[in-house]
């Protein structure tokens, strides 16, 4: 395989529409599929390797060994881009309800050392590098992080993480047969980096403030949380504490309300009308529904994905003047799309330019918070 820089390709909805109907896009949902068979009915603490009825201990064993040994070695990854976030402390940011500069510190880390990461992973796993194919798949890794110039995160960043997988997959480095420890592990321990990384450097949601009214950032985690949870009667929101340890999807709701001090009604009324669901195979089926609508159908969204060799794009060339990765609104999905693509009026001249309106941090709308319940009233007399 000729491995190349992945780029923007997606413009306008003629070239959406390309995307729907490739092959890269069905790629996408049978590998969002997989994960998702993998997790049903199974708790985050589960085994992640089962014995098969034809298979004898030995050959269990020897499988075993082998998927701790791999995820083993990207879970090391994972590791390391924690250990940057804890060596790069956040300046000082106190008055301010929005993206803390010291997270362009720890993303410049983060790319500085990923080419380095990766040729220990292939090295560790499939005994070799492939010729180029760092360059291109360290690109997934490195926008899974969030946003350099906006200090932002959303499902956008949330894909390439979902991308940069199935890059491994494709070069050999995982398997089908490890799709369950995919979730249970690597997505578990990408999620809680993140968690780390949007409460230390207070990273603004990317675009859609919400997500769709589920959560500010993430969407996978509602979608194969809910998998988790299939077969089972639907729980109220008393339980979250209990099984938060267990299941993605409590674990998610329990983090947004360690946050918001609103009810759950109000800032994630989505998550909050589950509850009238019958069954969490319904919730998962139409969070699966959702996320080929929101996500890989939504134009704010896709013109951002970024296709190499591995995930190519094959649809109508997009214009030579699209924006390049150093600009600001690089990986941002919010609605700057082609002034004809937006319904605006004038000649379509590539991206417009997006609103320009940050959306605060919600762990700094949080701190403001405490602090002015904290303030002084000013007498009157």
């Amino acid at each position: 395989m000729s491995f190349q820089p992945p780029r923007k390709c997606i413009l306008s909805s003629e070239q959406l529409n390309a995307f729907q109907s490739s092959q890269t896009y069905d790629q996408i949902v049978s590998f969002i599929d997989s994960l998702n068979e993998a997790v049903t009915a199974v708790k985050l603490n589960d085994p992640t390797s089962v014995q098969g009825p034809a298979e004898s201990d030995a050959q269990f064993n020897a499988r075993s060994e082998e998927e701790s040994e791999r995820i083993g070695s990207i879970l090391k990854v994972l590791d390391r881009v924690e250990a940057i976030a804890n060596e790069t402390p956040p300046v000082e940011n106190s008055s301010s309800r929005f993206g803390n500069t010291a997270f362009r510190t720890f993303y410049k880390k983060v790319s500085e050392e990923a080419p380095a990461l990766h040729e220990a992973l292939f090295k560790q796993t499939i005994h070799g590098v492939p010729p180029g194919s760092i360059e291109e798949i360290s690109v997934y890794f490195i926008e899974s992080w969030g946003n350099q110039s906006r200090i932002d995160y959303g499902s956008g960043m949330e894909l390439n993480f979902l991308c940069w997988l199935i890059c491994l997959e494709r070069i050999g480095v995982v398997n089908k047969a490890h799709h369950r420890a995919l979730v249970l592990k690597v997505f578990w321990k990408y999620l809680q980096i993140m968690r780390l990384l949007q409460s230390t450097y207070w990273l603004e949601p990317a675009g859609s403030h919400g997500v769709w009214g589920l959560d500010d950032y993430h969407f996978l985690p509602f979608l194969w949380g809910a998998a988790q949870l299939r077969g089972k009667a639907i729980r109220d929101d008393s339980l979250v504490e209990e099984l938060y340890q267990d299941y993605l999807f409590f674990s998610c709701i329990r983090f947004i309300n360690s946050i918001k001090t609103a009810s759950l009604q109000w800032h994630s009324p989505m998550l909050n009308d589950i509850s009238a669901v019958k069954t969490w195979d319904k919730v998962n089926t139409g969070m699966q529904k959702m996320y080929l609508a929101e996500v890989l159908g939504k134009l704010p969204v896709m013109q951002h994905f970024l296709f190499g060799s591995i995930l190519p794009y094959d649809g109508p060339a997009p214009p030579a003047d699209t924006m390049s990765e150093n600009d600001p609104h690089w990986g941002h999905a919010h609605a700057h799309g082609s002034a004809n693509d937006l319904g605006g009026a004038g000649k379509a001249t590539g991206f417009a330019d997006c609103c320009g309106i940050p959306i605060p941090s919600p762990f700094g709308a949080a701190q403001a918070e405490r602090r002015l319940a904290g303030a002084r009233p000013v007498p009157f007399d």
